[in-house]
C-alpha cells in the first residue's frame, strides 16, 4: 500500500481509470460481437446499423486513450470489410 499522500491519490486515480477503461472496452467488445452475430445470421442491414455504434465506441475509446487509434481504425476496417463481403455473397 502507498505511504505518501501523492501515492495514495495516484492509486485512487488508477483505480478509477482502470474501471472506466474496462467498462469502455467491454461495451466495445459487446457491440463488435453483436455485429458478428448479425453477419453470421446473414442480416446485413442490422450489421450496418450496429456497425455505426461500433465505430462510435471505438473512436471514443481511442480519443480517451483507452485503446490506440490504430487499433480503432483496424477494428472499423476489418468489420466494414466483413460487412461488404457478406453483402456481396448475399447478393449473388
Amino acid at each position: 500500500m502507498p505511504h505518501s499522500a501523492s501515492a495514495k491519490k495516484r492509486l485512487r486515480q488508477n483505480v478509477r481509470s482502470r474501471d472506466r477503461n474496462k467498462a469502455m472496452k467491454s461495451e466495445m467488445k459487446t457491440s463488435i460481437r453483436k455485429v458478428l452475430e448479425a453477419l453470421s445470421a446473414k442480416d446485413v442491414t442490422a450489421a450496418k446499423d450496429l456497425f455505426k455504434s461500433v465505430a462510435k465506441k471505438a473512436d471514443q475509446a481511442a480519443t480517451a486513450k483507452t485503446i490506440h487509434r490504430n487499433k480503432a481504425a483496424r477494428i472499423k476496417s476489418r468489420l466494414s470489410a466483413r460487412i461488404i463481403k457478406t453483402a456481396q455473397s448475399a447478393a449473388s
